[in-house]
């Protein structure tokens, strides 16, 4: 089935019970591995859902943007905010990604498992041309893995369509190497509790560069 990744399907995700899930979640282990040696700036949280990683990086000193195109995970990210005591540090923006354009780049653009209503890797073009010269990107999404048992993610199958995700070889070499630095690119498997205390393996992919000034 191919899904469209609108407004509409992103409302009713947010609306139903994986919303609940997935505004208690915790920030993507990623994120600190990738980016906890960077000096704090301004960052871009491309499809921030409830925030977790948005708010990561407030408390550790970054002036944050986090945009998604869900009313109701933006709600929820805002309390989750104010309860951490960083609503100050983060400016959150209703936004379809697929048209929205940033007034300014960004010393980070980050993006988790966000999967806008356009194909996925020119989404990954697109946020890429946010980051400003010296300025890091870090793409952590679903890797493209024929015949895994996969993991929701909210999408309330068992795992994500196949237009959601990527590889990193199809990620890096779309990245110019005139321009970008490619730190890490990498293809991981990780186990995490789901809904209701069973194990799911996530097939993830994690990409992260840096662009040359």
């Amino acid at each position: 089935m191919t899904h469209s990744f609108d407004q509409a399907y992103w409302d009713q995700i947010w609306q139903g019970d994986s919303g609940a899930s997935m505004s208690t979640a915790s920030p993507n282990p990623y994120l600190a591995r990738e980016l906890g040696d960077l000096p704090p700036g301004s960052a871009l949280d491309a499809g921030c859902g409830a925030g977790a990683e948005a708010i990561w990086l407030a408390t550790r000193g970054w002036r944050v943007t986090a945009a998604d195109i869900a009313a109701e995970a933006l709600a929820r990210a805002a309390a989750r905010a104010t309860e951490s005591g960083v609503a100050e540090r983060v400016q959150w923006v209703q936004a379809d990604l697929s048209t929205w354009e940033p007034e300014a780049q960004f010393d980070l653009v980050t993006t988790h498992y966000a999967h806008p209503a356009m194909p996925q890797l020119e989404f990954y073009d697109r946020i890429a041309s946010w980051v400003a010269p010296g300025g890091s990107l870090l793409i952590v999404g679903h890797l493209h893995h024929d015949g895994a048992d996969g993991h929701g993610h909210g999408h309330g199958g068992d795992g994500p369509p196949a237009e959601a995700s990527a590889t990193a070889d199809a990620i890096t070499t779309r990245l110019d190497p005139a321009v970008w630095e490619v730190v890490t690119a990498e293809e991981v498997d990780r186990t995490m509790s789901a809904h209701g205390g069973r194990e799911v393996v996530l097939h993830d992919v994690v990409v992260r560069a840096s662009r040359r000034h």
